[in-house]
């Protein structure tokens, strides 16, 4: 027989290293030849859109389009640090880095300006960049700033449990559609709906694949992902035995981005790396109780597991 259910999870996630460790992301920027603007940070890409998300911001800041931001990168030869691509950290930590680099390159773009058209006796007019690094060149200034941003944590009060170790914090509530096959165990999960907190939405397209991508870890890590660690080895080390979703296995899913501007981001953004998979796994459970009457306390919820917690829980009825 199959069975149908819903159910929903909401949880938070505090960004960054947290409880007072120094999260520090440091950016530097100039203004080439070319005229283009040369962000350096030591940020890694690693899929989850940082050089896409940290060139807007660099472009924001300096009021120029994005064509003219050139992102350095993963180099360590010219690259400062900006800490690690974990604690979904870079867009709010290192986005405030280039932001504030960038702002502090545009008040000596603003200088030289402003000084050249004096020098010229030119009527106000806004120049290129190609010009303003002409005109400071010919003065043997480097149009070059650097600047770092901290978070602010605070490590917890071992007295009276105050602090703030984590800021910001986002949130999310997902809700998920089941179907269980109390026969075979097989569970489909039909559809999704994930809402998800986002400060401001530097991204959104991006975003939208950032939390389908990790309903899709969720969803991995509640039905099918399995190491089978004995004794220290993995029994399950490779893909034919370690089972992920596929596209075929993913339901529709409905994303719902709140924008609520974080104070202290970058022109209000907050990270969504690792909250966007949380929510999925326990609203994903909480449809197979809700289908079952079953509650998973064991992952992954195999077809085998939930059979033997289906009929676990006919013996129990019968018992009463």
């Amino acid at each position: 027989m199959k069975k149908r259910g819903k159910g929903i999870a909401a949880t938070f996630y505090g960004t960054g290293y947290g409880n007072g460790f120094p999260d520090v992301s440091i950016c530097e920027a100039e203004v080439d030849e070319q005229g283009r603007v040369l962000v350096y940070t030591g940020a890694t890409e690693v899929g989850q859109g940082a050089k896409t998300v940290l060139a807007q911001i660099a472009a924001e800041a300096m009021g120029v389009g994005l064509e003219s931001i050139v992102l350095i990168s993963e180099d360590t030869c010219c690259t400062p640090d900006a800490g690690t691509a974990a604690a979904s950290r870079q867009t709010y930590n290192t986005g405030n880095g280039v932001r504030l680099a960038c702002m502090r390159l545009k008040e000596m773009i603003k200088g030289i300006e402003e000084r050249y058209i004096s020098l010229k006796g030119m009527p106000v007019k806004k120049l290129n960049l190609k010009d303003i690094y002409e005109a400071a060149n010919a003065e043997g200034i480097a149009l070059k700033a650097r600047d770092s941003f901290t978070a602010r944590t605070y490590a917890m009060n071992e007295e009276n449990g105050l602090g703030d170790p984590y800021w910001p914090y986002t949130f999310s509530c997902y809700g998920a559609e089941v179907e269980v096959d109390t026969e075979t165990g097989r569970v489909e999960v039909l559809k999704a709906y994930c809402v998800q907190d986002v400060g401001k939405a530097i991204n959104p397209l991006l975003i939208e694949g950032q939390i389908e991508g990790g309903f899709a870890m969720g969803m991995g890590w509640a039905l099918y992902e399995d190491l089978n660690l004995s004794c220290g080895i993995i029994k399950n080390n490779n893909f034919s035995k370690y089972i992920i979703p596929t596209s075929m296995d993913m339901p529709d899913i409905s994303s719902i981005i709140v924008e609520e501007v974080e104070s202290t981001g970058p022109y209000g953004a907050k990270g969504i790396g690792e909250p966007v998979m949380l929510a999925a796994m326990p609203a994903i459970l909480n449809a197979v109780y809700d289908a079952a009457g079953i509650r998973i306390t064991k992952l992954p919820a195999s077809p085998e597991y939930i059979v033997k917690k289906i009929q676990e829980s006919v013996q129990n009825f019968k018992k009463n």
